[in-house]
């Protein structure tokens, strides 16, 4: 039991996931750490699980469109100012852990484990593990900040 939905696990696991997957993360969190990107316990456990999974989703969603999302922190490189600067306005640490929508918008993870949309505004997905079904289910990041 993985505590994803039947059909959450299939698409993770059609992408290369498996329950207690654990990859190298340093490819990508060195890079952004000398850009400013402050890693927490939180990002280290999220990529080491969920890095380099590319979810090639489409359709419609719960309440939104279902879209592609990559777990790539490097496809935000030179963006360690945006997180940072909408970690400060919330109060958190934000680290950048991959794009939604073919990179239209950022995602980015806080110490407690929320997603969130990083874009001109920030969205929240919620916390992990309901954050994963909601981004593969197409549910409508709830607004936080719009700046």
């Amino acid at each position: 039991m993985t505590g994803y939905s039947v059909e959450s696990e299939a698409v993770l696991r059609s992408a290369g996931w498996w329950p207690d997957r654990q990859v190298d993360t340093g490819g990508w969190v060195e890079p952004l750490e000398r850009n400013g990107a402050r890693l927490h316990e939180a990002a280290q456990i999220f990529l080491g699980e969920f890095g380099g999974l590319v979810i090639d989703i489409s359709g419609s969603g719960v309440n939104r469109a279902r879209e592609p999302f990559e777990i790539n922190p490097l496809r935000c490189l030179g963006e360690e100012e945006r997180f940072q600067e909408w970690g400060d306005e919330l109060g958190r640490t934000i680290f950048p852990i991959g794009i939604l929508d073919k990179g239209r918008y950022f995602l980015g993870i806080d110490e407690q484990g929320e997603i969130y949309l990083v874009e001109a505004w920030v969205g929240s997905f919620g916390r992990m593990p309901q954050a994963m079904e909601n981004l593969i289910s197409g549910v409508q990041p709830e607004i936080v900040s719009e700046g």
